[in-house]
């Protein structure tokens, strides 16, 4: 998986020289929008009439809401045509697959440009990146 997302941030921020997600899908196209999702989602992305949308909860932290921009970046970039809710009500494929590489692209995309400093723990490290504690297992550094 990494040999993928890799290359794919690469060409992000070479072309468009910025790691942050918010300039990526204005960049991009994508529309970003804040809504009260409830209590268990944080955010979605969907694509409707050739628009894609990144819908982040309002009530989020910032630092959560750049994280979950990251990720859904990371489901435009990954998982181009594939809908979750789909997979989930037709097939067996699991879709905890999908979301596990959406957070490692987040991750990895975050990151890009803050190399880890010697002797600095993972944790340490997610929060000079300004990366929620929760996702420190998707990254070794």
């Amino acid at each position: 998986m990494d040999d993928l997302v890799q290359p794919i941030i690469r060409k992000l921020i070479k072309k468009h020289h910025t790691n942050c997600p918010f300039q990526l899908a204005a960049a991009l196209g994508i529309h970003v929008r804040y809504a009260d999702l409830g209590q268990s989602t944080k955010g979605l992305y969907f694509r409707k009439l050739r628009r894609r949308f990144i819908v982040i909860h309002a009530h989020l932290p910032i630092e959560w809401q750049r994280f979950v921009c990251a990720h859904e970046l990371g489901h435009d970039r990954l998982h181009k045509g594939i809908s979750r809710l789909f997979l989930e009500e037709h097939s067996y494929f699991c879709p905890g697959k999908l979301e596990r590489q959406a957070n490692r692209f987040a991750v990895a995309l975050l990151t890009a440009d803050i190399p880890p400093v010697p002797e600095e723990s993972l944790q340490e490290y997610y929060l000079r990146a300004g990366i929620p504690q929760e996702m420190l297992y998707f990254f070794d550094v």
